[in-house]
């Protein structure tokens, strides 16, 4: 890696640091006023345990030695390194905290927070850098077939939302978000402008989340991915405001901000492989996907706070696809089999795993908090503190 390079993947790692900003912003802001701390307090320390946990044990299983290919067997608790060496570390460090963070916004305003810790950490641990290991490990199976996923709509996003589609399903919907006959009540969030800003955070992280997947300086096109980064990520927003418009349905701002992000999540896979015509279709596909996915997930009385499941899960499979559906060259069905087989590998690893783990929490610690607690709100039961002071002068079973 040349000195250049170096520098680049250096700022990248604060780029996508900084994209933990963003989440924390747009988690909360979907929330409400009386949960705000708790999730917080989630994105906060999604970086800080994961950092700990994928440096000892997580990036070892995912870039050591893997003979078999299927995990790593080496560079735990790693201590000497080169420069280059320990920039790549940390780069891959805000990747293993984005995949686990992806899962706070969907589980928000009913459980625990020590629970949740205990799950992050397990995601980490294990969940993604297997995964990681099988698809981005210079020996790993699915990297030996040639699977493609540039900076992982896969690896990253998609662990991310089928780990949250366990959650959700363990949990169960917050109180009256469905009624008896199956009604979608809305629960508005508290700070929409918290969410807009978000989402422009995360946009511009996206940035070093992609550009700083790029191998070489020298030989591959950055300006490339920074172009198909934004066009997918403006694709996705128009799509998922034309989806509404012409639905006939109010045009939110949550739905376009999350729309931009599901035509990020769809692009990043094929940022540096796809033309920019191809990056505009794959975006605004995967901004409609997004919305025809958290319509699915309503009638299924699924509850999703921040629709991390279709925006991470569902764009991110529909974004690997699509580098084989949209090839810079011949088409070709083998490629189209092997991004199949990855996406599909990802979601039988991914969501098994975290389902029992949710499950053997909530036999031996339980993961929801109880009515009361959720009624009051998680800023005061779980951390004794509240976001507005000022405002929430009672915190009682009846506090909204």
């Amino acid at each position: 890696m040349s000195e250049l390079q170096v520098i680049w993947t250096a700022m990248c790692v604060m780029l996508v640091f900084f994209m933990q900003a963003g989440f924390a912003l747009l988690e909360s802001g979907t929330s409400r006023a009386k949960n705000s701390i708790n999730v917080l307090m989630k994105n906060y320390m999604d970086m800080c345990l994961g950092g700990l946990i994928f440096w000892g044990i997580g990036f070892g299983l995912m870039f050591g030695y893997s003979g078999t290919g299927w995990l790593g067997s080496n560079h735990f608790f790693p201590q000497q390194f080169t420069t280059a060496e320990a920039v790549n570390l940390a780069y891959q460090t805000m990747f293993a905290a984005t995949a686990a963070t992806i899962v706070s916004g969907a589980v928000a305003e009913r459980m625990h927070f020590t629970t949740y810790l205990i799950f992050s950490a397990f995601v980490t641990a294990v969940i993604y850098p297997i995964f990681g290991s099988w698809a981005w490990n210079e020996q790993g199976w699915l990297k030996g077939l040639g699977f493609v996923d540039f900076a992982g709509s896969t690896v990253v996003h998609s662990v991310g939302g089928w780990c949250a589609l366990a959650g959700i399903i363990v949990l169960g919907p917050r109180l009256g978000r469905y009624s008896r006959q199956g009604e979608t009540r809305e629960i508005p969030g508290h700070n929409l402008p918290f969410v807009a800003l978000g989402g422009f955070v995360l946009w511009l992280g996206w940035f070093g989340f992609n550009g700083g997947s790029i191998s070489s300086l020298e030989h591959d096109n950055l300006g490339l991915v920074l172009l198909n980064t934004h066009l997918g990520g403006s694709a996705g927003a128009l799509s998922a405001l034309l989806f509404m418009y012409f639905r006939k349905r109010p045009v939110l701002m949550s739905a376009t901000v999350n729309g931009s992000i599901a035509g990020l999540v769809s692009i990043t896979a094929g940022a540096a492989s796809l033309s920019p015509l191809a990056a505009i279709v794959v975006g605004f596909t995967g901004g409609a996907f997004y919305l025809l996915a958290v319509n699915l997930l309503d009638r299924l009385q699924l509850d999703d706070v921040v629709g991390a499941v279709a925006v991470h899960g569902v764009a991110g499979a529909w974004g690997t696809l699509a580098v084989a559906l949209f090839p810079q060259g011949a088409f070709s069905v083998s490629a189209l089999f092997v991004q199949l087989t990855g996406v599909v590998s990802c979601f039988l690893w991914t969501f098994p795993s975290a389902f029992l783990f949710f499950k053997l929490l909530d036999s031996y610690l339980g993961v929801r908090a109880s009515t009361l607690h959720e009624q009051r709100g998680l800023d005061y039961t779980e951390h004794y503190e509240v976001g507005y002071p000022e405002f929430q002068k009672r915190l009682d079973s009846n506090a909204a």
